[in-house]
């Protein structure tokens, strides 16, 4: 019986999110965050919309840290285009994020601005997120 010819690449396809974060979900840098609660595409716009956010309400005491980095390229054909003629060009880029993964860290400011903050930041991200603080963070 013939066999189908084996070709040397494979057609790229967008992944699956199964599972939790294996890795980015403790707090690193900062006494507060927040973590994922489920799993999707976070965009770049995504990010700095939430960036803004966060660090206008702060009004820039503490630091802040992104934790998360938009690297994987989300491609899209034209409108109105016939099937075929290869792959369609980058649309945006986009970050992966699974449940369990901290996606900003704060550090240097109170707690209720802390909690705020990243409050304000969550509401700009198509996740459920929640605020953490750390084991050793006294009020």
């Amino acid at each position: 019986m013939l066999q189908p010819k084996r070709t040397k690449f494979r057609k790229q396809q967008k992944g699956r999110m199964k599972g939790l974060s294996h890795r980015g979900h403790t707090l690193s840098n900062g006494t507060f965050g927040i973590k994922s609660l489920d799993s999707s595409f976070i965009t770049a716009r995504q990010i700095e919309a939430a960036r803004i956010s966060a660090t206008r309400y702060m009004k820039r005491e503490g630091s802040l840290w992104i934790k998360i980095f938009p690297d994987k390229p989300i491609t899209k054909k034209p409108l109105e285009v016939r099937m075929g003629k290869g792959k369609g060009a980058v649309e945006y880029w986009a970050a992966v994020v699974k449940p369990g993964r901290i996606l900003f860290e704060i550090s240097g400011v109170p707690y209720d601005v802390a909690k705020e903050a990243l409050r304000l930041a969550s509401q700009k991200l198509p996740v459920k997120t929640k605020f953490i603080v750390a084991r050793d963070y006294q009020a």
